[in-house]
């Protein structure tokens, strides 16, 4: 199986934490569409004629396309390859809560999109004003409702915890409105204040300051146990599912599945190897027809892909997978992981072994960074 990555790099604003590549010209969506168009039957051959399992819009802000864009991109998808049957694969749009109207939902639903992805980050409108987000609460509310009700149901929302000037009871107050809206996928993760962003800038002048470890530790434990709690599976560290709803698409990247990236800014993996297009929409829709768009590949060692393995598999609930691992390695990579591992599955008991997998146990998924540093080559 194989996945598509479409990259939108087109937003109507830039919201304070984000450091994904956007623009806000949104004069290009013509240039760029024909661009992407372009690249996209020049490259289907990078999937070695593996079957398409997931195609992701992914951005910048993918809903502020129009339907008709939107259709434009999906027929040349289907016009480039065999698809026996759209329904079995899963096409996720991201979409801001503010651009999902009763027609465009409804302009959704007679495209082969049937996931959505929402970015509501909080559903306190002082905090969403303060992180530049152009809907409020009661928007996301009624969006991810609205959706529900013309049938498009498979609804992942996104939320961050860490935003500045929100305490435990706000936080508290989001996660319970999120289960409420019985959505079946709930992505939270951990604000980051990234260079070069507007929110980092307002952190270096003293305006915000980043939340202490215990608030940190307080959130991340309030938001196992209240989703938890709710049914959902928690199946990658930043991500809750209810049974069967995980993202396919996001979970081939953590089994090192490949995948090509379309647009400015977008990533591939082949197995081996990484590309990415230069961070450049000018320069993109630039390239004359028969050329490559602008881009960079970095050529994977073994001890990387090892590294890789580590990194993405052991994010998950299932883990690290001993037998692939023994098999596309080698003993020695295989003898190193499990020498290293030994500590933390004997005395910390923060890392277990079951059915021939390896995994963070809750009590260590607070310190994964540093577990899983000591497990690289």
């Amino acid at each position: 199986m194989a996945g598509i990555y479409i990259h939108i790099p087109f937003c109507e604003s830039r919201c304070a934490y984000c450091d994904f590549y956007s623009t806000t010209l949104l004069s290009h969506r013509e240039a760029y569409i024909e661009t992407a168009c372009r690249e996209l039957k020049s490259r289907l051959h990078e999937l070695g004629g593996e079957q398409i399992k997931t195609i992701y819009f992914g951005g910048g802000t993918p809903s502020t396309l129009t339907i008709e864009e939107l259709e434009r991109i999906c027929k040349c998808i289907t016009d480039s390859m065999v698809i026996d049957d759209m329904s079995n694969i899963e096409v996720t749009l991201e979409a801001n809560p503010d651009d999902l109207t009763e027609d465009y939902v409804q302009g959704l639903r007679t495209l082969p999109i049937n996931r959505i992805s929402m970015g509501i980050q909080s559903f306190h409108d002082r905090t969403l004003h303060l992180v530049g987000r152009r809907h409020t609460a009661t928007e996301a509310i009624e969006a991810v409702r609205r959706c529900q009700r013309l049938g498009l149901t498979n609804i992942s929302i996104d939320l961050i915890y860490g935003l500045p000037g929100e305490t435990l009871e706000d936080w508290s107050y989001s996660l319970d409105q999120a289960i409420a809206l019985g959505v079946p996928h709930i992505s939270a993760y951990h604000l980051t204040y990234e260079e070069g962003t507007r929110l980092w800038r307002m952190k270096e002048q003293g305006i915000v300051s980043p939340i202490d470890e215990e608030q940190s530790i307080a959130a991340f434990e309030m938001l196992r146990a209240k989703l938890l709690g709710a049914g959902y599976k928690h199946y990658e560290i930043s991500n809750f599912a209810l049974p069967n709803c995980h993202s396919r698409h996001n979970s081939s990247y953590w089994q090192g599945i490949r995948y090509i990236g379309i647009g400015p800014g977008a990533h591939s993996y082949d197995g081996t190897n990484r590309r990415w297009n230069l961070s450049n929409l000018s320069n993109y829709i630039a390239t004359p027809e028969g050329e490559e768009v602008p881009h960079e590949i970095e050529h994977l060692s073994m001890e990387e892909r090892y590294d890789e393995r580590i990194i993405t598999e052991l994010r998950t609930a299932k883990g690290i997978n001993l037998e692939l691992l023994l098999n596309d390695f080698g003993e020695h990579y295989h003898t190193h992981l499990m020498n290293q591992a030994m500590p933390y599955i004997d005395r910390e008991q923060l890392i277990k072994t079951a059915d021939n997998h390896l995994s963070l146990t809750p009590e260590s998924i607070l310190i994964s960074d540093a577990i899983m540093c000591d497990l690289l080559y």
